[in-house]
Order: C-alpha cells, then structure tokens, then sequence
C-alpha cells in the first residue's frame, strides 16, 4: 500500500492507472515510469524518485503487474480499513477524507505552485482539456510556509541538494544557500 500511495503521490497519476502498472512500465536505471493512460487521456513518462524506484524493486515479482490485487475494489477496500485504524490512532479524523484521487489533486496543485504554468500541470495530469485542469488545481497561499535551509560550499553539496529537491536562493559569504519547504 505504501508504495501504491507513493506512486500516486510521485506521480498524479489516477487510481486505475496506477494500479495498472507492469514492470516493464518501470526503468529503474533512469528511474522513470511509463503511464498507460484511462478516460482518453494522454500518455505521461515521469521521473520517480530513488526512494519509489527502490520500493517498487523490493515488491515481489509474482505478476505481471506491479500491485498484485485482484482489482481496484480490494486495493479501495485495504486502503480505507488502514486510513481508518490510522485516523483514529491518532485522533485525527480528517484524515478519513483522504481518498486515492486526493493525492492527483495534491499533485496538480503542487505543481503549479511550483510552476504557475498551468498548461505544465495539464501535460502532467495527461489532460487533453484545459478546463479538466482547473478543476484539480487550487490556489493556495503559501506566503506563511516553513522551509529547511541549507548551505553548500562545494559543487558536489550544492548538486547533492538539488537532488534532494531544494531550491537555490542566494550566495553569501561564499556559501550557497538552499530551501525546501517543509
């Protein structure tokens, strides 16, 4: 389960598409996945991150498909029985309106954060309509966030953390620095 969720997440990729996956979709070498599109959509390669491609290589190998479940239903069913138990662990009931289509919303509004481009965020959801897009993609202030700061003084630091996903902000002192939102 945690693999699939981390797929989707990586991803925004929908819920069939996800669970449709084979191995042969997946190229661990340059860590990339290939979308087999639902719904008319358009097909998408992604970059998948060490973490994914390293749990995807750890899932047995007993199909052809990665997510070894019947179908969808019993994938929803296991997801929901575990959202639960966690929700109320917790004490945290909001996390019940997590749903496998969450994370494809997640995605899209990540990415045109990140980006504000949204014809960047139409190609990533596989969208062949511009309009389907807008529904995924909220605004959101992130003028308050936290972020992770860090400084590199060499080339080797310095790409290190642009692999781990931060970003450059300024030079001083001969140091470069870096920021990852929290």
């Amino acid at each position: 389960m945690a693999v699939f969720l981390q797929a989707l997440k990586e991803t925004g990729a929908r819920c069939g598409e996800a669970f449709a996956l084979k191995w042969t979709d997946i190229d661990t070498v340059s860590n990339t996945v290939n979308i087999t599109p639902e719904k008319g959509s358009n097909p998408r390669i992604f970059k998948i991150s060490n973490k994914l491609a390293a749990m995807i290589t750890n899932l047995p190998k007993k199909t052809l498909k990665i997510f070894n479940y019947k179908n969808t239903f019993y994938l929803r069913k296991t997801f929901i029985k575990q959202r639960r138990r966690i929700a109320y662990k917790l004490g945290n009931l909001r996390m019940l309106q997590i749903h496998f289509h969450t994370f494809r919303h997640w995605k899209a509004t990540m990415e045109y954060h990140k980006t504000k481009d949204i014809l960047h965020v139409m190609q990533i959801l596989g969208h062949k309509n511009i309009n389907n897009t807008l529904i995924y993609t909220q605004l959101v202030n992130f003028q308050n966030d936290d972020y992770v700061c860090r400084a590199a003084k060499t080339l080797n630091e310095a790409s290190q953390l642009i692999e781990a996903g931060y970003e450059y902000v300024t030079e001083m002192e001969s140091l470069k620095l870096f920021r990852k939102r929290k």
